[in-house]
């Protein structure tokens, strides 16, 4: 059986990384995307991706290395 492929976390997902992730990396991500009205998941999104490249909006955007 062949899985499709997201361009983006869906919101469970999103909360799986959450609950996971340290109690002041997790509140600083929720209070960033209320802050700035974007879903959690978007928010979670744009940073790993302006981690690994930082020219990226997002996952979609994303070419490691290109930013550093």
């Amino acid at each position: 059986m062949q899985t499709k492929l997201q361009e983006q976390l869906s919101p469970a997902d999103a909360e799986v990384i959450l609950e996971r992730l340290p109690e002041r990396i997790r509140v600083a991500l929720v209070a960033h995307a209320n802050e700035i009205e974007y879903p959690i998941e978007s928010v979670i999104e744009m940073a790993i991706a302006s981690f690994l490249d930082t020219e990226a909006l997002g996952f979609a955007d994303c070419k490691p290395g290109r930013g550093l």
